[in-house]
């Protein structure tokens, strides 16, 4: 037997004081996850959590230390940062429990979802799927995965992105609306998870586009940052 093609690599993200490479499954995202980004989005309240998916080769993986590079894409005149902290499950499950989500999570990571808006707007308006909008190619920036255990209290973490210089997202992981344990339940009842997976858990309020030459620098504490420029 042989392949019609040759198969892509497999999608890896480097492990932070290590050698050793985390290989990726799928990216889960959770969409309005913190209240203020939710009211600045046009919604209140605490709704049940929704989830949509970006393909694992739509991560840019930047080395701790490094300055990356995102290509702007096409079709979009409004590209918008989301800095989100990620989720990295190291042992798979179906139907877990809150109380037992700890033991399934590998580590910790910084991302962004990046959005192209206004696709993502008119696909909302149309009453379609806004692929189009959040699964495009580069559109998940990533740093390296802390283990758990060197994470430090990662649900009181304080999660920041400054575009320039300048603040424009600051809050903390505590005011998740549904926090890490809850996402993990809520999302293996609709998904077998596996070993692999990267749960991109929301981001808080403070969205904006940014342009060719913007550089962002987004952190969450305990994890270090992660740097961006888009060209």
């Amino acid at each position: 037997m042989s392949f019609t093609h040759t198969p892509p690599a497999p999608v890896t993200v480097p492990v932070a004081g290590s050698s050793d490479l985390f290989p990726v499954h799928r990216i889960y995202c959770v969409g309005r996850n913190y209240e203020e980004h939710a009211k600045e989005m046009g919604f209140t309240g605490r709704e049940a959590p929704f989830f949509f998916l970006k393909p694992a080769d739509a991560l840019v993986v930047i080395p701790d230390g490094s300055a990356g590079t995102m290509p702007y894409p096409s079709l979009t005149h409004n590209l918008h940062h989301e800095i989100e902290l990620v989720v990295a499950i190291g042992k798979g499950g179906k139907n877990i429990a809150a109380a037992d989500a700890a033991q399934h999570i590998f580590g910790y990571a910084i991302g962004l979802d990046m959005t192209r808006r206004d696709l993502q707007n008119d696909m909302k308006k149309a009453g379609r799927p806004w692929c189009i909008g959040k699964a495009f190619d580069h559109s998940a920036p990533i740093g390296p995965i802390t283990p758990a255990d060197q994470a430090g209290d990662i649900n009181h973490a304080e999660i920041y992105l400054q575009v320039g210089g300048q603040d424009r997202q600051r809050s903390t992981v505590a005011k998740l609306i549904w926090n890490i344990a809850e996402t993990i339940e809520h999302l293996s009842t609709a998904w077998e998870l596996q070993a692999g997976d990267l749960i991109y858990t929301g981001t808080p309020e403070g969205v904006a586009a940014v342009v060719r030459g913007d550089t962002l620098v987004g952190g969450v504490a305990g994890l270090g940052t992660l740097s961006v420029q888009i060209i």
